[in-house]
């Protein structure tokens, strides 16, 4: 990608794929996706450096890992956009014998997926897994990992937070989507998450924030710099402050889209407010 507007335009095709992947099934997540499009567009097209032909073992590239693995809609447009597999196959989502499931896995052999998630609080672990499998290969390259606010309630997460500062693991980027969204309502009416910030700096992780993680210039910028963090002893963490829902009006600042599909009329005022960019699948 070579400049701001292409990468905007890029980002509202991938609204565009998302609606219409859940529309069609009438199942999947649409609220967290959308807001994580801005984030998706600009690593893979901006901040990674990838190989261009997919393999599982990901040396002498930088790796990716989704942990909240039910915004898969945002992850396969992006994955199919940038050309890991047809972009016609974002058709097949969640339907029998799709390689697109709801939730990421590996056995159908999809490009750029390299672990099933959507188990939540596991994303982590893998990634660390994986950064301290670099240093072994003495690849330089990173891990970068994406987070739900949400799902940081979840145990295994702060084993993993306290054993990558521990073991100096500075090869990796963690982000959370900070959304204070979660299926059930807001994280601070579920189970209140507290100083985010606080709590990584308190285990030992070099902590930023993104607080426009829906503008693509701020997300680029701002991994930009995590990025400079790294190889400093400390494993890095991103703050990303997104809307869930953000493209489309009525989804935005709710819960209410965080795992339900449009009906036609939404799906069309939704697709309204996303012109089509790219051609659509």
């Amino acid at each position: 990608m070579s400049n701001i507007q292409q990468l905007n335009d890029l980002a509202t095709q991938v609204r565009r794929d998302i609606l219409r992947m859940v529309h069609k099934v009438n199942s999947g997540h649409p609220g967290g996706s959308l807001g994580c499009t801005e984030f998706f567009v600009a690593l893979y097209n901006e901040i990674m450096e990838l190989k261009d032909e997919f393999d599982m073992d990901g040396i002498g590239e930088d790796l990716f890992f989704l942990s909240n693995g039910h915004i898969s809609p945002v992850f396969y447009s992006v994955l199919a956009r940038r050309g890991y597999f047809p972009v016609k196959e974002l058709d097949t989502f969640r339907m029998i014998d799709s390689r697109l499931q709801g939730h990421p896995t590996t056995h159908e052999g999809l490009p750029g997926i390299r672990v099933a998630s959507g188990s939540l609080g596991q994303g982590m672990s893998v990634a660390i897994g994986a950064a301290l499998a670099k240093k072994l290969n003495k690849d330089n390259h990173l891990i970068y990992s994406l987070h739900g606010d949400g799902e940081l309630q979840e145990g295994q997460n702060w084993e993993a937070i306290m054993y990558a500062a521990a073991y100096k693991v500075d090869n990796y980027i963690a982000t959370v989507d900070y959304n204070g969204q979660q299926i059930d309502g807001a994280t601070d009416d579920v189970l209140p998450m507290g100083d985010l910030r606080a709590k990584f700096e308190a285990f030992g992780w070099d902590v930023m924030e993104i607080e426009e993680g829906n503008n693509i210039e701020a997300v680029i910028a701002g991994m930009k710099e995590a990025r400079t963090r790294t190889g400093k002893g400390k494993p890095v963490c991103v703050l990303l402050h997104t809307v869930m829902g953000n493209g489309v009006d009525f989804m935005m600042y709710t819960h209410a889209w965080h795992g339900k599909a449009p009906n036609d009329e939404q799906l069309e005022k939704a697709l309204a407010q996303n012109p089509e960019t790219l051609g659509d699948y």
